[in-house]
């Protein structure tokens, strides 16, 4: 008898801890790198929520440094939100998808992400996994919402990291091939030259982010891909 009450006093205890250790668990915080960034994105909510039904741009500087982005299409949809935060992963996006994207309920997502991944020495594979994740994560919480992928671009400062590059974008363009409410935009091919080099006129001096002419591109390929 002792030995049947003791072990359920360990038992109901071990339960209850669990229980307790579950519902202790925070929220989870972004990366301190962007905490500022993540700060400000939920000030402006608070001080004006968006109304659900927009298109979110989400993703790393190319997104984040995109000037006047917002009206730039604000003639696809009411509301145009830019999540971008720079120096973000495409594996970052997937995990932070309820601040970033899910709570504003948009009728579609345009995500620019994955060249800081096979920065930091992330294969092809690992950036296509990550894209999976974030597919999945959207359609579990807004099923309707379609996806849209901007393919990594042909950095100039990044050349060595080109056949990583095109295999990433080749994964990804397979995957959203045969599957609805996915979509792939291929700028890749519209950044090279006949040599297969990444063209320095679409770059600002660091051959990393983009310049107005670079800009104006993705604007032409994406616009009409919007819903």
């Amino acid at each position: 008898m002792r030995v049947r009450k003791l072990l359920g006093w360990l038992l109901g205890g071990a339960l209850g801890y669990g229980a307790l250790g579950v519902a202790a668990q925070p929220a989870q915080a972004p990366d301190a790198r962007w905490r500022d960034t993540f700060s400000a994105f939920a000030e402006a909510d608070r001080l004006r929520m968006p109304e659900p039904g927009g298109i979110v741009f989400v993703g790393s500087s190319s997104i984040r440094l995109w000037p006047g982005l917002e009206s730039q299409f604000s003639g696809s949809a009411p509301v145009v939100i830019k999540r971008g935060f720079g120096g973000s992963r495409l594996a970052d996006c997937a995990e932070n998808l309820g601040q970033l994207v899910t709570q504003y309920k948009p009728r579609q997502v345009v995500v620019y992400a994955g060249e800081n991944d096979l920065t930091e020495g992330r294969t092809p594979q690992q950036v296509f996994d990550s894209f999976v994740a974030f597919v999945r994560g959207v359609h579990d919480a807004l099923p309707e919402t379609q996806i849209t992928y901007v393919s990594i671009k042909p950095s100039p400062l990044r050349a060595t990291l080109m056949p990583q590059v095109r295999e990433a974008n080749r994964l990804i363009a397979e995957y959203v091939a045969d599957r609805p409410r996915l979509d792939y935009i291929d700028v890749y091919s519209k950044m090279i030259d006949s040599h297969g080099r990444a063209r320095s006129d679409l770059f600002v001096d660091d051959a990393l982010h983009l310049n107005a002419a670079g800009y104006a591109l993705w604007r032409e390929e994406i616009a009409s891909r919007l819903r």
